[in-house]
């Protein structure tokens, strides 16, 4: 597609004479061929193992509000891991300028010159979610080690293609589910595959919010002016092309076009959970419900109240709740034959149910870890420096992506949809 190719920049860039900025003649084409052939240089150099001694460098593309928690994190980091943000891009000036005052580091107009940077280890990719499949490909070109901010990709057949991308890469991967780094889920599945449960053929989970006014209503940034200091252009990118538009910029959560709402921005924190727990791989049929209950005339797109339940072959089903107008929680619980798993703040319990309360104890498990920043960029870096396996690597999160996307084109197509196993690829049930 000629948007992949598109710069990330914050301003005009100086156009040659009697060319476009965005020509894909070959220039464009040279340019490609290079960073691709670079890239596959670089990723032979970068996949080996780094020193425990020396010093990680992070390239920042994307400094809006998730990643400025990122640097924070990293900036702390610092001296006790070694590590240090050395570039940032962003297409807004203003956030770019904030991220390099924060870190130090030096600002890249455009992504690609970033990516280029021989002094970038890693990048993190915290921007819209219709960017991370390009700027994930592209990056593992360049022979970058990745941090993707959740969810992995917009779509199953993006994630895919990072999947066998990453996989003959030699490159390491973390997807921003940072609830991986709790390990309750991992050591959930250990007494899921003992059979101290049963067979699990529930697990429910949600993530609800109550908001006042209108849900995902963030602050418009005044000092934003496009084609001066906001580049609108490079900000759409893949997604449809459209006229300036503050709402979506500073809002994109609210739209289809760049986002799969309350899916892809919550429920994948928690049905990353659930397939760790379970040991999950593919759906078999999935079904989305929900709509514009509260909210009735916000400009967002997507519904406030949304609920999805998935089912997996052979079981469990798994059923994701939530709404943007009503807060009260669900447990989080594997319901299996036998005994039942809830998740709490500091672990979990298992609970055996009452025809095998005479032959199990109760049992409660103290987690190690946590839902950190901190520690899912920590467990990047050792997987860089001494290849730890990663909580939440390119495998898991296509797992999540296909659970989201399913329920997501179940809402929208209001069809039951279904997996095909041979083609890996959703269609209607």
């Amino acid at each position: 597609m000629c948007h992949a190719r598109r710069k990330i920049s914050d301003g005009a860039v100086p156009r040659r004479p009697g060319r476009s900025q965005y020509n894909h003649g070959m220039d464009s084409l040279s340019r490609r061929t290079f960073v691709t052939a670079a890239g596959m240089l670089a990723a032979r150099s970068y996949a080996q193992v780094k020193g425990a001694n020396e010093r990680l460098r992070v390239g920042v593309i994307g400094c809006g509000g998730q990643a400025m928690g990122h640097m924070h994190a990293l900036v702390r980091m610092k001296n006790t891991d070694n590590v240090a943000v050395s570039a940032v891009c962003d297409v807004f000036d203003k956030r770019a300028a904030q991220a390099a005052q924060l870190t130090g580091g030096k600002i890249y107009k455009n992504y690609h010159d970033l990516l280029a940077d021989k002094d970038v280890d890693y990048v993190l990719i915290a921007t819209p979610e219709h960017w991370h499949f390009q700027m994930t490909m592209d990056a593992a070109d360049a022979g970058k080690h990745i941090y993707c901010e959740k969810p992995m990709t917009y779509n199953v057949e993006q994630a895919k293609k990072v999947v066998a991308k990453i996989k003959g890469s030699g490159l390491k991967m973390q997807v921003g589910v940072q609830g991986m780094s709790d390990d309750s889920y991992e050591t959930a599945w250990n007494y899921v595959k003992d059979g101290v449960l049963g067979k699990v053929v529930v697990a429910q989970i949600d993530y609800s919010r109550n908001y006042v006014g209108d849900f995902w209503d963030y602050p418009i940034d005044p000092d934003a002016r496009p084609g001066e200091n906001l580049d609108w252009k490079a900000w759409l990118g893949p997604a449809p092309k459209r006229p300036w538009d503050p709402d979506r910029c500073f809002r994109w959560r609210r739209y289809w076009d760049y986002s799969g709402g309350i899916a892809t921005d919550l429920f994948i924190h928690r049905v990353t959970r659930i397939i760790k727990a379970c040991n999950l791989t593919f759906p078999e049929r999935a079904v989305g419900t929900g709509g514009k209950y509260e909210f009735t005339d916000s400009l967002a797109e997507i519904p406030d109240t949304f609920n999805v339940l998935l089912s997996y072959p052979g079981g469990p089903d798994v059923i994701l709740v939530s709404s943007m107008a009503n807060d009260t929680p669900v447990e989080h619980v594997l319901r299996g034959h036998k005994a039942t798993l809830t998740f709490t703040r500091t672990g979990f319990t298992i609970k055996p149910q009452r025809p095998w309360a005479k032959e199990m104890k109760e049992i409660t498990y103290e987690k190690h870890g946590a839902e950190a920043l901190d520690l899912h960029h920590r467990n990047l870096q050792n997987a860089i420096r001494n290849n730890e396996p990663l909580k939440c690597d390119c495998t898991l999160g296509y797992y999540g992506v296909v659970a989201c996307d399913m329920g997501v084109q179940s809402y929208r197509k209001r069809k039951y949809m279904a997996w095909d196993k041979s083609k890996e690829r959703i269609i209607r049930a």
